[in-house]
């Protein structure tokens, strides 16, 4: 499937043969990205999931900043089942499951107490994607959702590009189309670790994390969110100055409660929908890596892992909670039924868009 440009030798210690299985009469398979500043990431096309991004530390190390796992089978019997995988047809947790569209009530499938989360059980997370690697730096994925999978109308064609540029970003781009009106929120479920992998991977509590963020949107004891568009300031929520992720991430506050941590859609600071802007920047202090994280989506899910209950992955390391911290770029969560947040409706003939950057750096 990618002969060309694959690398046995890879950086991440990943083989191919692990890989490489037919599900539902589709093939899976590895594939290396390598830029030209001597970085790499390796990705399967089972659910687009990253399984390594080896990036350089302030002493020039490299090590694997991504939660992932080493083998097929593996992924496919994750204990997240969401672990750095691409989300789709709705990225969070819609309320019972339902939305209406033109009058008519449509059921998802409920995966998560009594919601629907990251597109069902069988979403774009648990699919076998078309791939097409067209050179060492990009990956393109194609993906048809057909009309009523998972519950959601109409024939969706998703493509995500996947690009590792000479200056250590990765950009997803996001297209897709429909035949029928219906709703799309697309995101990638990466789990960065930046101190690099362990067993223990070290938890997140003294990333420095700064989110481009005045408001977010609070939430239930179900997650789901009330409608509010909250402000941040004098609250835990607040990372408009850098905070360490750990701070104060346990205090007796009833959204951190809610979550038993960090779980929630930050509003971003953006004067034109669609704008690419900066959403959150992150830096892990002992290895001095750091991370920027750029989107055109209105907001970005910042979750800490809270979850995670020490299960093993790549190479044998183990993901304990708070262990790592996602940047999921999307629409707020429930938008099919607050009809103040901006629209997640596609209509027929209109193209559904977004870029999201993750920038990887050193800080000395």
């Amino acid at each position: 499937m990618n002969d060309t440009f694959y690398k046995e030798d890879n950086l991440s210690g990943l083989k191919r043969s692990d890989f490489q299985k037919v599900i539902e009469g589709k093939e899976t398979d590895l594939f290396i990205l390598s830029n030209n500043s001597g970085a790499e990431v390796a990705v399967t096309n089972y659910g687009g999931a990253l399984l390594a991004v080896m990036v350089p530390d302030k002493d020039g190390k490299l090590a694997n900043v991504v939660q992932g796992h080493d083998s097929i089978d593996h992924v496919i019997n994750s204990h997240e089942p969401f672990l750095s995988t691409l989300i789709g047809r709705y990225g969070n947790r819609i309320a019972k499951g339902k939305f209406t569209l033109d009058g008519k009530e449509y059921q998802l499938a409920i995966n998560n107490g009594p919601n629907s989360l990251h597109g069902g059980p069988t979403g774009f997370h648990s699919r076998v994607w078309d791939a097409e690697q067209t050179s060492r730096q990009s990956l393109t994925l194609h993906y048809l959702s057909k009309d009523g999978e998972e519950g959601f109308p109409g024939n969706l064609d998703v493509t995500v590009t996947y690009t590792f540029t000479d200056e250590n970003e990765l950009i997803l781009t996001y297209n897709a189309t429909t035949d029928k009106k219906t709703i799309v929120n697309l995101t990638h479920h990466a789990f960065f670790s930046l101190a690099g992998l362990a067993n223990p991977t070290p938890t997140v509590d003294n990333n420095l994390l700064t989110l481009n963020a005045d408001f977010y949107t609070p939430m239930d004891e179900v997650s789901i969110t009330t409608g509010e568009i909250a402000k941040v300031e004098g609250m835990p929520m607040d990372f408009r100055t850098p905070h360490t992720v750990g701070s104060r991430i346990n205090e007796p506050f009833q959204q951190l409660v809610f979550g038993a941590g960090y779980d929630h859609c930050y509003v971003l600071n953006k004067k034109e929908p669609g704008e690419l802007v900066f959403a959150a920047k992150c830096v892990e202090p002992v290895s001095g890596r750091s991370l920027e994280v750029f989107t055109t989506e209105p907001g970005v899910q910042v979750y800490t892992a809270n979850w995670h209950n020490g299960f093993e992955g790549y190479h044998g390391a183990t993901f304990p909670a708070r262990s790592a911290i996602c940047f999921e770029a999307q629409h707020f969560p429930d938008s099919p039924n607050k009809g103040h947040f901006p629209s997640v409706v596609l209509d027929a003939g209109d193209m559904y868009h977004q870029v999201t950057v993750y920038k990887f750096g050193v800080e000395k």
